[in-house]
């Protein structure tokens, strides 16, 4: 990892534990399931390519695992809840109020750490569904894929959590793992169902902001007197879909490497958008950041004009349901007239 990115790793490890810090050097690379063709069990089968891996599962798993409350939720809205066997990391993110009760009596397994590896292998799964492919590293004492495949357990890791997609990921890469989750599953109905309901508020939110004038927006982060700014990766198609001109853009220099980057207050201070995005962890975190910046950039429009928009870290993480939130929320805030 740069230099320039590790005091926003480590401050979003403690708030999010390790789906952020997974989040923040990885992204997943999924494409279409394609169904196979003959066989005994074939008329379940389903084979795909998933971080640079080729997945075959021949029957509708049974004993899942979601490996952060994101994936949970999407297994519960695939109506899952009786296939799944575990739920990790369940204490990082609340489930909405909406699906919490059907996750009532999934065994929870870690609470803001991914399992051990004793116990996920405890609980016999054999799908694994994961934000990033951080929750398997072996080193740090969880289950590795290979040892999860061992045991029996295919493992898909989200459109968003694997190294080559973490500079270019787009909001929609959502709608990739539900349309393989509805094959894997065969819930292709409900599948669509919440990538239409989805895609309708994207495309509610570009009609709104289809007339308006960009603001120049910038998203930054804050820990001590480290400054950053994000530039690439998924946060960057947020803002863009919001109907922002975002200030720093993966064709710059700064994102020639990572997805964030250390600047000077001065620098900052210069470029005068007309808005900024802060993604906390808690209301203590998202408090610090706003004296910071009022403190810091009093004369800044953003600042003057109070325009420095909230989103909770976890809408941030690639390939989760709090990316279209994300995008509405900003672009409410940014146009309020136009909603």
């Amino acid at each position: 990892m740069p230099h320039s990115a590790r005091p926003l790793a480590r401050r979003r490890r403690i708030a999010a534990a390790a789906l952020l810090a997974g989040a923040l050097a990885l992204t997943a690379c999924g494409t279409a399931v394609t169904p196979a063709a003959s066989g005994a069990t074939a008329s379940h089968a389903v084979s795909l390519t998933n971080c640079a891996r080729e997945i075959t599962i021949g029957e509708v798993p049974d004993h899942v695992v979601g490996m952060h409350p994101a994936q949970t939720e999407l297994l519960l809205r695939l109506g899952l809840a009786d296939r799944l066997a575990g739920q990790a990391q369940a204490t990082a993110q609340q489930l909405p109020e909406d699906v919490a009760a059907l996750a009532a009596d999934v065994p929870v397994i870690g609470g803001m750490m991914p399992p051990s590896r004793e116990d996920l292998l405890a609980t016999a799964p054999d799908f694994v569904y994961s934000p990033t492919t951080y929750e398997f590293s072996a080193e740090k004492g969880f289950a590795s894929i290979e040892q999860l495949n061992a045991a029996g357990a295919a493992v898909y890791v989200a459109t968003g959590g694997c190294q080559d997609r973490r500079m270019t990921g787009e909001v929609v890469d959502l709608f990739t793992d539900l349309g393989n989750l509805g094959q894997i599953f065969g819930q292709q109905e409900r599948a669509q169902d919440l990538i239409a309901e989805n895609q309708a508020v994207l495309d509610r939110v570009a009609t709104a902001t289809a007339g308006v004038t960009p603001l120049r927006v910038a998203e930054v982060y804050v820990e001590g007197s480290a400054l950053q700014v994000i530039g690439a990766g998924v946060e960057h198609d947020i803002l863009v879909r919001a109907g922002a001109e975002p200030i720093y853009t993966p064709d710059q220099a700064l994102f020639s490497d990572f997805f964030a980057a250390t600047v000077t207050a001065e620098s900052l201070a210069a470029e005068a958008p007309d808005a900024l995005v802060i993604a906390p962890y808690d209301a203590e975190n998202e408090a610090m950041m706003r004296d910071y910046l009022a403190r810091t950039f009093p004369d800044m429009p953003a600042v003057r004009d109070r325009r420095i928009i909230a989103v909770p870290s976890s809408d941030m993480f690639p390939g989760t349901l709090g990316n279209i939130t994300a995008v509405q929320t900003i672009a409410e805030a940014l146009y309020p007239d136009a909603f």
